[in-house]
């Protein structure tokens, strides 16, 4: 005999209230709803029937074994409207097409030729910070892996407009933030409002700097090895061979430049925050970089040696993913466990929450690197850690990121610690990605 499948309980609120926790407080509102329903529970967001899916095995179901019956869920089919029709919104066949393109860009191999640049680049910020100063880590991070990203992915120096370009992004990821729950959405879009405006102008302003870039390597035609002349000399084998149009191209550079330097910077950034608060993990994290370097500066060699770094910043974003949500939305009624979800059902699996889940991780909202050991990693089911998602449609710089924020951690710290400054108000925002919304404020302190 079959078991009959239940309908997931649904969380029980007054109209329009989810959307107000939502808007106001996503991560409490989120946890909240784990604490009281477990697993999987359903609520309404608007219009829009919402389920919450905080189980590893059944993310695993939705992200890896049935990821061919799920597609992006509403906030990036919206996103769209910015990052256009790129590797973090694409889907079926053409996206398949892009990633295969793309790929190659992000083989091990290549991404140890990249530890050189984002070491110097860590080097040179190091070298011009002075004792005492204080500086906003969030704009400072944002700033170095803006241009480790340029120059990398994009053979593109970019130091002298990084403070405009990591302006328009925040104006455009603020603003999408704030409206991309709102009911129709399609229709405020096309109104004269006045953050319609600053949107478009934040918009005009990223698309100024990459089409620029597009535009100076189709002069040249030269193969330069990195992202962008693997994109530009590729051609469709199962099309016509006509290769991309500029506006493919400004696509994909567009979501290689939100997704590869925005979510690096703010995993850095909580990183020092955490850092700072735990003094006996800095001086540990101090004495292996000490040890493994002897001065010098990191390279791709190194990123294997640097395991305890490797530690810390994995606990960071556990504790703060950047990326703190994934949406997926069903395209045929499914089976998770003892539950039956409908056609057309959007699924929301947070890493935030499963992340500090205490059957997982004792003592959840503590950092402790050492839960990074192979040891204690092999304790735990596969997703219940997920910062970069998972299946077919994981972040494809994953391991870019990974030797990027090590080696950054590594050069930075040979030289400084940082402290939180006074006034610091230390509060995570979740907007498409998990930021400080304060910035986070920071004196430097020499090293001995």
């Amino acid at each position: 005999m079959i078991a009959q499948l239940e309908a997931p309980r649904a969380a029980r609120t007054l109209p329009g209230a989810n959307i107000y926790r939502f808007r106001t407080d996503a991560l409490r509102f989120f946890q909240g709803l784990y604490r009281r329903y477990g697993d999987i529970v359903q609520f309404r967001l608007g219009s829009e029937r919402v389920f919450m899916v905080s189980n590893p095995d059944y993310i695993r179901d939705i992200l890896v074994t049935n990821h061919k019956n799920f597609i992006k869920g509403r906030g990036l089919q919206r996103a769209r409207k910015f990052l256009g029709n790129g590797l973090l919104t694409s889907e079926g066949e053409f996206h398949k097409r892009q990633r295969r393109l793309s790929q190659p860009a992000f083989h091990r191999e290549r991404i140890a030729l990249y530890a050189r640049i984002m070491a110097q680049y860590a080097a040179e910020m190091r070298d011009e910070w002075q004792p005492g100063e204080q500086h906003d880590m969030a704009k400072e991070m944002m700033r170095l892996t803006l241009r480790v990203v340029a120059k990398t992915l994009f053979d593109a120096e970019v130091k002298n407009e990084s403070d405009e370009i990591g302006a328009a992004l925040t104006t455009v990821i603020e603003l999408f933030s704030a409206v991309m729950t709102l009911p129709f959405f399609e229709l405020i879009e096309k109104l004269p409002l006045p953050f319609n405006h600053r949107f478009r102008a934040a918009q005009a302003r990223l698309d100024e700097t990459v089409y620029r870039i597009i535009r100076e390597r189709r002069r040249t035609s030269e193969d330069r090895g990195d992202l962008l002349s693997m994109l530009l000399i590729a051609q469709d084998e199962e099309g016509d061979g006509t290769g991309m149009t500029d506006e493919q191209l400004r696509d994909e550079a567009m979501t290689i430049f939100l997704a590869g330097h925005e979510t690096t910077a703010n995993a850095l950034t909580w990183t020092w925050y955490l850092l700072s608060q735990h003094p006996e993990v800095e001086a540990r994290l101090h004495a292996e970089v000490d040890a493994v370097l002897g001065g010098r500066l990191p390279t791709a060699a190194d990123y294997g040696k640097l395991k305890y770094t490797e530690m810390v910043f994995a606990e960071s974003m556990r504790l703060y993913p950047p990326a703190w949500v994934f949406g997926r939305r069903a395209l045929e009624a499914f089976s998770l466990g003892n539950y039956r979800l409908p056609a057309r059902a959007l699924i929301l699996m947070s890493p935030y929450v499963v992340q500090r889940r205490s059957d997982f991780y004792p003592a959840p909202e503590r950092f402790i690197p050492e839960r990074w050991t192979p040891e204690e990693k092999e304790k735990r089911p596969k997703f219940s850690y997920f910062p970069f998602g998972g299946g077919p449609r994981a972040c494809i710089g994953e391991g870019f990121a990974w030797m990027e924020g090590v080696l950054i951690l590594a050069t930075l710290a040979q030289k400084w610690r940082l402290r939180l400054a006074p006034e610091a108000r230390v509060v995570p925002e979740p907007l498409i990605t998990l930021r400080p919304k304060y910035g986070m404020p920071m004196i430097l302190e020499a090293r001995a």
